[in-house]
């Protein structure tokens, strides 16, 4: 578990901190529903990103539970995530299975970043929603490594790829928090 925060977060931050999460596994959602629609469900690469989309739908689940259960709106840019998220994902398959990773592989990095931030500024002050961040963080790191060891550094463009994706999924993370 994360170590004691040396500044408490406000309830307003904590809000801020599930909104965004919130936000980001609903464009985890979208963007891999635009690479299956792409890729359809029968190739090795398909079937491997129906998996991590599978968890990605039940981090949605819960982090939409939990802003619920408090009382936090979620991000007002929700149909713009919609169809971000799954352009970026038809987009990516459409290059190729391969290009499809690397933006898995650009996405997770930058969650792992996010959720590690997360976890730091939480401290101890608040262990369920911690604990959750610390599960999902995990995962998040296996779909980058899942990406990285099925061919997402092969993509086409790739070091531009995926700093392109990177940059946008920062700034998505910073307009979530607060609209």
């Amino acid at each position: 578990m994360a170590q004691a925060s040396p500044i408490p977060i406000s309830d307003a931050e904590r809000a801020a901190m599930l909104r965004v999460d919130q936000a980001g596994e609903y464009g985890a959602t979208r963007i891999y529903a635009g690479q299956l629609a792409v890729m359809g469900s029968r190739s090795p690469a398909a079937r491997i990103i129906a998996g991590m989309a599978a968890q990605e739908e039940r981090h949605r689940v819960r982090f939409d539970r939990m802003i619920a259960e408090r009382g936090v709106r979620p991000t007002l840019l929700q149909p713009l995530w919609n169809v971000a998220g799954y352009a970026l994902g038809a987009g990516t398959a459409l290059i190729g299975p391969d290009a499809a990773m690397a933006c898995t592989a650009a996405i997770e990095t930058e969650i792992d970043r996010h959720y590690g931030a997360q976890l730091v500024e939480l401290g101890d002050s608040d262990p369920e929603l911690g604990a959750v961040i610390e599960e999902f963080r995990a995962e998040e790191v296996e779909h980058r490594d899942t990406a990285i060891a099925h061919g997402a550094e092969r993509a086409p463009g790739y070091p531009l790829m995926s700093a392109m994706i990177r940059l946008g999924c920062r700034a998505a993370i910073a307009v979530s928090k607060r609209i």
